[in-house]
């Protein structure tokens, strides 16, 4: 009776696990990802939001027991208010609504406006408010909301002529919004009309804003709204001025703003910055041309930032513009572009930084209780300021790479010189030379700190001793497994304790502390022994060091596993406790402001990330969202790790993904998909959804294929061959295995994946079809490109970093032959399919035409995808669920035997671009 009933269980079992779907791309729809999850400061409340697809968002608020309090359909970007007593949220307009009417051509100034959501979590009440332009609420105090409406939509008048009308429209905008301040308990409101800018202090209970006339007849004005004492005072008044920069010191007893007088648009009238100090009625002039140095003036576009002991307001100093000669016609203007040998920056560069370069301005001080006294800190010499101690410090850091940006073209990196200067008399000292990498002031701001990448080693600049220290001189705190032509780069800091009394750097594993004046080290984990690395988790942005009386919360990973969890380090006695660990990927966690609750991730191949709810012992841990409980549903698959031996002899190691049912009898179509290492990658959780560049692995697998993600090690001058030497291998030793079908192996990647695969195909028939998407066939031709997204030279890529030549063609023409696949194209006989985008910013998209038309030269099964207007990947939606589509397309027909779409086999004619795609299905085909 007992087998009976075993065998009707197992039956029974295999009808549901039979009955489970398998993912096609209208499930990308159904998935959800959570978005803008946050904390009540006072650590009761968890808001998230989640978006269907790419859809509508829905916002959830729970309680720490995981109980719904209030859900909203289309809300979006929530925030807490300081006391928790409310949660205000974005709500906006159904995306299908709105694509609807951009079907029937309505205007983006007529299409619906956002609105907002004001939930009182103690009354469970919704207010709600439409029309909303944007909204503020104090950081750190209760009770008001300020927000700005959109211009509300007037009848139209049959009278009036359009263009005056657009007219109208146009200065709308410029005249402002009307401003609501809401008392939120009450509801309460007054109205302030034409406001342009607007701001709460953080800690003081104060609302400054700008207003502008309703027309030039009329003047601006700064206000300041007090609410403890319910007064409005008018502290600044002038006809046609613009304000900007408004900006409260952190008590908000002082406020700082630019003000621009000038109609011209050529600084005939330069600006002048205000300050109004508590006690004032009135604002007065800080700073104008007539009082800074150089007779420059202060920038509107430099942020207006005061020291945390409100003792200084730093500020911008721009030089006039350079003016136009606005009589010259267009027959008249010489439109040539003229590119110097020996410019620092190519022109390319300058052409994208020139928005940067006009606005450009250099930081100096007002030290508010010495007269008001200007100092200039940054200079032409030295452009870029860092302040110390939150503005408090004694000294800034400066720092110049002007010297050093043309030879960057082949270096690719931008070394700097650094100097330090007095806040208080303008005395420089250069105090560093040609540093290639980070450097940085302390936080209490009495040393400078960083990694030098050619000398590899973290150093220290005592600023009152001048005294240079290096830290990790002759000890591996870099790049262990670094495999390319440049310096290594180095693991990172954890920070600084309170009152610069140590810094503490990573090494590949463990944490160690250092003394600044001394440079003695010590361990403070014992990561190595293990091979799990420790990584330090700042909980509170407020605090700029390390704490040592409080207990710190580190991460934890282990290399050879893939586990990870959490471990609390006592830094008193340098003792931990591991809190929680798994195999999983947990992320940094989210603290509340006044209370030890966190919310944080857990996650892996097969589980979701849902946010879980606990305090910073991990114990009493709840599961607070349910994301996506269909994926039970579905036919899933499983991860593990692999290894094996690279034909250079190296231990390697990658990810297989199998797929729900997985039969190691059977033989299955597999998809090896790679880009150099991504095995610690192990217990990431990949959701169904369109990917703008690569495979999505649960979709596959839940279609039946396997996919292979084997790491890679690289020989410098040989990146081609180092990739055979370490794919091939792994794919054979799971051929060996039994399970793979030999017959029915694929290949796909993106990038440096794809110029990878485009070199194997050359070298290989092993794969039955290869996607790559923005190779590389041609790296002699790509050598002399530009990456349009920066205007840099491609020159860097090859000689120092990801190719890893180490060289130029004229130093190893060899090796950049044999590394580039268009030389052995006339080998290949597996199946391409090429996607690459006319707007690449990264890789020419010539290469990809390149590739293509020698292909099609030679008669070789080859197809080429263009998203137009698309940059390295394609971004828009239509275009990203488009190409996943074609690629699925193209994989079951040459792994599965799968029927040949109509474009596989005709193309889609340009008559017919954007009307046939071409998906239907043949119904015979014969495979080339």
């Amino acid at each position: 009776m007992k087998s009976i009933l075993t065998v009707l269980l197992i039956v029974s079992c295999s009808v549901i696990l039979a009955q489970k779907k398998v993912l096609d791309h209208s499930d990308f729809e159904i998935w959800n990802s959570i978005k803008d999850k946050s904390i009540s400061p006072d650590g009761n409340y968890i808001m998230y939001s989640l978006e269907k697809g790419e859809r509508d968002q829905h916002l959830k608020i729970k309680d720490g027991k995981a109980n719904i309090l209030f859900q909203y359909e289309r809300g979006s970007k929530g925030r807490f208010t300081y006391d928790s007593n409310y949660a205000v949220f974005t709500i906006n307009a159904w995306r299908d609504s709105i694509l609807a009417m951009k079907k029937r051509k309505i205007k983006k100034e007529d299409l619906p406006k956002d609105s907002l959501g004001i939930f009182d979590l103690k009354n469970n009440s919704l207010t709600k408010m439409g029309n909303v332009k944007s909204y503020k609420i104090p950081e750190k105090w209760n009770g008001y909301l300020a927000i700005q409406l959109e211009e509300l939509k007037k009848e139209k008048d049959t009278t009036e002529e359009k263009g005056v009308s657009d007219k109208k429209k146009k200065a709308g905008k410029k005249n402002g919004y009307h401003l609501l301040v809401q008392d939120i308990q009450t509801g309460q409101k007054d109205t302030f009309k034409f406001v342009t800018d607007y701001v709460f202090a953080k800690e003081g209970n104060l609302l400054a804003f700008a207003t502008t006339g309703k027309d030039k007849k009329d003047n601006s004005s700064i206000y300041i709204l007090d609410f403890e004492k319910a007064s409005l005072t008018q502290v600044h008044t002038a006809k046609k001025a613009k304000y900007y920069q408004l900006s409260f010191s952190e008590s908000g007893n002082n406020l700082g703003f630019i003000v621009d007088r000038d109609t011209t648009k050529v600084q005939e009238r330069p600006t002048e910055l205000y300050l109004w100090r508590k006690g004032q009625d009135k604002a007065q002039s800080a700073a104008d041309a007539s009082l800074t140095p150089n007779a420059y003036h202060p920038s509107t576009h430099a942020e207006l930032l005061f020291s945390k002991d409100e003792s200084k307001l730093f500020f911008g100093l721009s030089k006039p513009l350079i003016v136009k000669d606005t009589m010259l016609t267009e027959d008249e203007i010489v439109n040539v572009e003229v590119w110097t040998y020996n410019e620092p920056r190519l022109y390319t560069v300058q052409e994208l930084q020139l928005k940067t370069d006009t606005i450009q301005s250099f930081k100096s001080v007002i030290h508010l209780n010495d007269d008001l006294r200007i100092v200039e800190l940054a200079s032409e010499t030295f452009p870029e300021v860092e302040l110390g101690d939150e503005g408090n410090a004694k000294f800034a850091l400066l720092n110049r790479s002007e010297p050093y940006d043309l030879e960057r073209q082949w270096t690719g990196r931008r070394a700097r010189d650094y100097a330090i200067i007095n806040t208080n008399t303008a005395k420089l000292k250069e105090v560093l030379t040609k540093i290639s990498g980070d450097v940085s002031l302390s936080p209490g701001g009495k040393f400078v700190y960083g990694y030098n990448s050619m000398a590899e080693t973290w150093f220290i600049y005592n600023i009152e001793r001048d005294l240079y220290l290096e830290l990790t001189k002759g000890k591996v705190f870099y790049d262990e497994l670094h495999d390319s032509p440049s310096p290594p780069e180095p693991y990172g800091a954890a920070g600084w304790t309170e009152n610069d009394q140590s810094l503490l750097l990573y090494d590949r594993y463990d944490i160690w502390k250092f003394d600044p004046n001394s440079g003695l080290a010590e361990r403070l984990t014992n990561g190595r022994e293990s091979k799990t690395r420790f990584r330090y988790v700042s909980l509170d942005k407020e605090v700029k060091f390390m704490d040592t009386n409080e207990k710190w919360l580190f991460t934890n990973f282990n290399e050879t596993d893939k586990s990870g969890g959490y471990t609390e380090f006592n830094p008193k006695n340098n003792t931990s406790k591991s809190l929680l660990k798994g195999p999983f990927r947990y992320r940094n966690p989210i603290k509340s402001q006044l209370d030890d609750a966190v919310i944080y991730t857990k996650e892996s191949f097969e589980e979701f990330p849902d946010i879980r709810y606990s305090d910073l012992s991990f114990k009493n841990i709840k599961i607070i969202s349910d994301a996506n409980p269909q994926q039970n549903n579905y036919n899933w698959g499983a991860i593990e790790l692999v290894n094996w031996t690279s034909l250079d002899g190296d231990e390697l190691t990658g990810i297989l993904v199998k797929p729900e049912n997985f039969d190691p009898t059977k033989k299955y179509p597999m998809i090896v998909n790679f880009y150099e290492k991504s095995s610690d990658r192990l217990n990431h959780h990949r959701a169904p959804n369109p990917g703008r560049s690569t495979i999505n692995y649960s979709f596959y697998a839940s279609r039946g294929y396997l996919i292979f993600n084997p790491d890679v090690n690289y020989r410098i001058g040989y990146p081609g061959e180092s990739a055979y030497n370490c794919v091939i291998p792994g794919i054979t030793s799971l051929i060996e295995k039994g399970f793979v079908d030999k017959d029915n192996i694929g290949v796909q990647g993106h990038s440096w994946g794809g110029y990878q695969i485009a070199y194997l195909v050359t070298k290989t028939d092993i794969f039955k079809a290869a996607e790559a998407g923005a190779p590389v066939p041609n790296m002699i031709s790509a050598y002399g490109g530009i990456r349009w997204w920066t205007g840099l030279s491609r020159q860097f890529q090859y000689e120092h970093t990801q190719s890893r030549i180490g060289g130029t063609p004229w130093e190893y023409p060899i090796r950049y032959m044999e590394n580039s696949p268009i030389f052995n194209i006339d080998k290949i006989n597996t199946p391409l399919l090429i996607m690459h985008n006319d707007a690449d910013g990264h890789v020419p998209w010539y290469q990809g035409i390149e590739f293509f038309v020698s292909l099609r030269r030679l008669g070789k099964p080859s197809w080429f995808l263009n998203y137009n207007g698309e940059p390295h990947w394609p971004l828009k939606l239509q275009n990203r669920k488009d190409f996943n589509i074609r690629m699925a397309q193209f994989f079951d027909y040459y792994l599965k035997s799968a029927p040949m779409p109509v474009w596989m086999d005709r193309g889609v004619p340009a008559m017919e671009k954007g009307v046939n795609q071409g998906y239907e299905l043949m119904e015979s085909s014969d495979k080339n």
